[in-house]
């Protein structure tokens, strides 16, 4: 480690360890957070990667920066019976991380004053790594994404992010503004804290720094954190989807997907996705995963956070699309519920919604997504099973059939080929938005 690179981390470690983050209130529980949980459950990537499920009692996950420890109980609340392991370089931030477990009743977590370089000491191999708001500050993303693959199973998942140069320039516009003015030479407190608030207030509100970065939220009670974690953070920098697949390479680290995925689907960007013109009708399904989400970016940078997923390089894909699978992949497949609907409230008001006939929306439920989601009441009769335990997908037909034995339309008795090939259907559809998972049996 070069002498410069000593001092911008102890710079770093000085501002975390006078100002511990985030600062989310000890008693402030994740469990109604369906996004956090999803993108947080180890369930969500591994099925996206190897459309299989797996179940999280015993796995062990590592937060590599930990900060104060409430991505720790995301994680703690997301993967129950998992061991949880949290490292980070700030002594303070390692205190209340402690602390929040300990308050939220998990007592299967242990934590550590740690670099990430130095993850070989801990003496684990992780199931899944979250390493949440820190890649960023490495002055090597390559060697730090090599670290945490050192002690990570070969099945295993890191999760991670880096700052987008793009949606974030006018931010590290700002960082320079008060670099050239001193007062990042140490670590900024509440002097600088105060004269970068002074300096934005007492500038036009045309000036374009102030109108693209300043808003109300910086003279609030997070005025602080807000600040630092933006206008004065030390060692930030930013990156593009290019630096992270080279990074990836470097390491030697294989792309699974962006964690929001569905908010980087670049069809979306246009009017008439069905119906664009020649040229990109032609080239843009040719392109590569990585050129696609490139091009999402140079057109819409909307993302402040490049967030994703990668792990080893798997030897072979094991996904096989649904529109290959055959009568007989249907047949013996499992359904089971995403761990996100498997909470009281989510069965109760379908429950209510099927009890009066009416139809059920999914939408306030979903991760991720702003569709909008419906279930037919009389089908979601026919889902209920699986809230108890992952069922045979011919167990939900029979169920179907013994709950509505009649066919509507016909009064006939319900054909057995029509009911497995409508639930079909809706178990695509509900898949699609993660709803349900389907375990093709090998």
């Amino acid at each position: 480690m070069t002498n410069s690179t000593s001092d911008l981390w102890a710079k770093i470690r000085q501002q975390f360890d006078s100002s511990p983050y985030p600062t989310i209130p000890l008693d402030k529980s994740p469990k109604n957070d369906l996004d956090l949980l999803y993108i947080h459950n180890l369930v969500t990537p591994y099925y996206l990667r190897n459309q299989k499920v797996i179940d999280t009692k015993d796995k062990v996950i590592l937060d590599a920066g930990c900060g104060t420890g409430y991505k720790s109980l995301v994680l703690a609340e997301a993967n129950p019976g998992a061991k949880i392991v949290g490292v980070d370089i700030s002594e303070e931030s390692v205190k209340l991380a402690r602390q929040r477990l300990e308050y939220h009743g998990f007592d299967n977590a242990e934590f550590h004053v740690l670099s990430i370089y130095d993850l070989p000491k801990l003496n684990y191999q992780f199931d899944y790594i979250n390493c949440d708001e820190v890649l960023y500050l490495f002055p090597d993303i390559a060697v730090a994404l090599q670290a945490m693959k050192a002690v990570l199973k070969p099945e295993g998942i890191i999760r991670s992010n880096l700052h987008s140069s793009l949606q974030r320039v006018n931010i590290f516009r700002a960082q320079k503004v008060f670099t050239l003015m001193g007062l990042m030479d140490g670590n900024p407190e509440d002097l600088e804290i105060d004269i970068v608030t002074d300096i934005m207030k007492a500038l036009k509100d045309n000036v374009n720094l102030k109108a693209t970065t300043w808003s109300p939220g910086y003279e609030g009670e997070d005025r602080k954190e807000t600040i630092l974690m933006n206008y004065l953070f030390q060692g930030d920098k930013g990156y593009t989807i290019n630096d992270i697949f080279s990074a990836l390479r470097v390491a030697d680290l294989e792309f699974i997907k962006m964690t929001n995925w569905r908010q980087w689907d670049l069809m979306n960007l246009f009017k008439e996705p069905d119906d664009l013109p020649a040229f990109l009708g032609m080239s843009l399904p040719e392109i590569s995963i990585e050129d696609s989400l490139h091009l999402f970016e140079l057109l819409h940078p909307i993302h402040r956070l490049l967030n994703f997923w990668c792990g080893h390089p798997q030897t072979a894909p094991t996904i096989v699309p649904f529109s290959e699978w055959t009568d007989s992949d249907w047949e013996n497949a499992t359904v089971c519920i995403h761990p996100q609907f498997q909470n009281p409230k989510f069965k109760t008001d379908l429950i209510a919604c099927i009890s009066i006939g009416k139809t059920f929306s999914v939408r306030k439920y979903l991760a991720l997504t702003e569709e909008f989601v419906y279930i037919d009441s009389s089908m979601a009769l026919c889902l209920l099973p699986v809230f108890d335990k992952p069922l045979p997908m011919m167990s939900l037909v029979e169920h179907w059939q013994k709950f509505r034995p009649l066919d509507p339309l016909t009064a006939e008795p319900t054909d057995q080929v029509k009911v497995f090939q409508t639930l079909q259907k809706l178990l695509q559809v509900l898949e699609d938005f993660d709803c349900i998972m389907l375990e093709r049996q090998s």
